[in-house]
């Protein structure tokens, strides 16, 4: 696929009857398949399975490739083997994000894989920083990428694919095959729980994704992002709007000391102004707060909602509010809206597979 057109998924063939879908950015994802309920217990319990095409998979290659992406990535890559992947923010000029990706080193340069609906704003990017040394192709279609995530998707990694891929290092690559087909497996995860990825080609994909579903319970966006914001994964498309990095909370995927990368300048000048504003997590209250929505402590605002969402696990409403730094603490009570709600420290439940061995 070479243009930014809105993304389907090869799969929705395969999809149980009944999912819902949605337009998250510019791709149509399946929302959920079932109910958000029982695909939350599924990541947070047992395994499920994630169809994650609205990701796209662009291919950095060319002499120029290592130089160009320590230039476009805030974090080192410099030294990033086709063993290991890592996740980093690209940046603009002004230090404004312009998406989260997981970076895969491959022997031949570098695939970057966008977040959810946000992969043609990213092609763009990429394509207008790119020199006459660099080739940026957009893979996806031609590639499809899937995910397991739960306490016991590495028994779903053992039946599927290989028991010893489970037990991988974080942030490791392997190239191997599945029933024939050339695929790529990744340690890695947006949840907390344990996480895996596989990036298969096209024709493979429908099969591959539905021996997953006998194995784990297909999950949809809105479940996901649920789990990511309980555990502070940034959700770009939500977050990162009029914030800079230290408002954002994403200082961990910036490296500092690296020595030059697009945007630096305004992270360093973040780093070094007075705080103005901090991210924190809050919960309580009945109905769902819109983006926007004053916080205030005594009548007086503070600061305002991010975003929110209805928690499956806290049984009440879990959101992000960006308020003065000095009521950046947890344990304090707030206003927002009508509701009293309680700041957080994140994260904000304990993933069951913090105490699950891998065995």
């Amino acid at each position: 696929m070479n243009d930014t057109s809105a993304l389907t998924s090869p799969l929705q063939a395969a999809h149980p009857e009944g999912t819902v879908y949605d337009t998250v950015g510019e791709a149509v994802t399946a929302l959920r398949y079932t109910t958000l309920e029982q695909e939350y217990d599924a990541i947070r319990n047992r395994a499920a399975v994630f169809d994650l095409s609205g990701a796209r998979l662009i291919e950095v290659t060319g002499d120029g490739a290592v130089d160009y992406a320590q230039r476009v990535l805030a974090r080192d890559v410099e030294y990033l083997t086709a063993e290991r992947c890592m996740t980093s923010l690209v940046l603009d000029g002004e230090g404004a994000v312009v998406d989260t990706v997981v970076v895969w080193g491959r022997e031949d340069g570098l695939l970057l894989e966008s977040s959810v609906g946000m992969g043609g704003r990213l092609l763009e990017h990429l394509r207008a920083q790119a020199g006459d040394d660099v080739t940026i192709t957009d893979r996806t279609g031609e590639l499809v990428l899937l995910a397991l995530e739960g306490p016991y998707a590495w028994g779903v990694v053992g039946r599927l694919i290989d028991g010893e891929l489970a037990a991988l290092p974080f942030e490791s690559v392997v190239d191997t095959t599945w029933d024939g087909a050339e695929i790529v497996f990744a340690r890695t995860g947006s949840t907390a729980e344990y996480g895996y990825q596989i990036i298969a080609p096209a024709e493979s994909a429908e099969r591959l994704w539905t021996k997953a579903v006998e194995q784990a319970v297909p999950a949809g966006y809105e479940a996901l992002e649920l789990a990511m914001l309980e555990v502070r994964q940034p959700v770009v498309r939500r977050e990162a709007t009029g914030a800079d990095i230290v408002e954002l909370g994403a200082n961990w995927l910036v490296d500092i000391t690296k020595d030059d990368f697009l945007g630096r300048d305004a992270v360093l000048a973040a780093f070094e102004a007075p705080a103005k504003r901090r991210t924190i997590g809050f919960s309580g209250g009945d109905s769902v707060p819109e983006p926007g929505t004053p916080v205030t402590v005594h009548g007086e605002q503070v600061g305002d909602v991010v975003y929110a969402v209805r928690s499956v696990a806290l049984g009440t409403i879990l959101g992000l509010a960006r308020i003065a730094p000095d009521l950046a603490a947890a344990g304090l009570r707030l206003s927002v809206g009508d509701a009293e709600v309680t700041t957080l420290t994140s994260p904000y439940i304990t993933p069951k597979s913090w105490s699950t061995p891998i065995i």
